[in-house]
């Protein structure tokens, strides 16, 4: 009887388990599920020219810059890990270049082929989790920038009728001059930053916070001339150096003192190249 009732048991387990694989079934993995190689060949599309050999294996890694340095918040800058793999640091482009009308009334395509540096110069374009971006672009200040008067930009506001020369730094003795640069911010690619008084005999962005939206600004270094046309003004808070940070796209901002507030609030304009 015993025996019987076994066999009875293992048949409705063996039944269950037949009916339950009946209901359930397991997918195979998507493909790339994974992981994906770390050297992949991207397509970028942008001007009419373009596909990119995007290099993201070891050769293109790089030691982060030293902290501190003017270059330690920028993304994908520092020394290349394995020189002798990545020198010189380039890796070949080819694309195609769409031209003019032919006579057909069709479109003329020629195939190019170039070298583009690589990892190695901001405004470049790279791949990140999310797809393409732009890194920041930074310019430094050195001895080559710098005029015979000692300054090494001018400002030119013609809203408020600035003309003023802009100096390194941001002390005291430098601002009873013109205007300062903020160290350790671009003077040119980037995001230019620049400190001036609000009030006094040199109160040259006394009235910055009176901007309009498209209002322009105009700098002027060794680079040459940049003509940025303002997006935003704000007060800020005096602790907030957010607007000081890198940028990929070329822009200018212009700090001072809020008035009767210094100890809290700062006005703070920022402006973007015109393209």
């Amino acid at each position: 009887m015993k025996k019987i009732l076994c066999m009875v048991l293992a048949g409705i387990i063996l039944a269950g388990t037949v009916c339950a694989a009946n209901h359930y079934t397991v997918e195979a993995p998507s493909a790339g599920i994974f992981g994906t190689p770390t050297s992949v060949t991207t397509t970028l599309v942008g001007n009419n020219t373009n596909e990119a050999v995007i290099d993201k294996s070891k050769n293109s890694a790089l030691i982060p810059p030293e902290f501190g340095s003017p270059t330690s918040n920028l993304r994908n800058s520092g020394e290349p890990l394995t020189p002798n793999l990545a020198s010189p640091y380039t890796e070949p482009v080819s694309g195609v270049t769409v031209s003019g009308n032919t006579s057909s009334g069709g479109v003329t395509v020629t195939t190019t082929t170039q070298s583009t540096i690589v990892n190695t110069v901001p405004d470049m374009v790279y791949e990140g989790n999310d797809g393409f971006y732009p890194i920041e672009g930074f310019t430094a200040v050195t001895s080559g920038m710098y005029y015979s008067g000692g300054h090494i930009a001018t400002l030119k506001i013609p809203t408020i009728g600035v003309n003023v020369k802009v100096y390194e730094g941001t002390t005291d003795s430098v601002l009873s001059k013109g205007v300062g640069h903020f160290k350790d911010t671009s003077i040119w690619n980037g995001n230019v930053c620049i400190a001036g008084h609000n009030r006094g005999v040199n109160s040259y962005f006394g009235e910055i916070h009176e901007f309009d939206y498209g209002d322009t600004i105009k700098l002027t270094t060794r680079k040459g001339t940049r003509t940025y046309e303002v997006f935003s003004v704000r007060k800020i808070s005096v602790n907030d150096t957010s607007s000081l940070q890198g940028t990929y796209e070329n822009m200018i901002t212009l700090i001072t003192c809020v008035k009767n507030q210094s100890d809290y609030y700062r006005w703070c304009v920022q402006a973007r190249e015109v393209t």
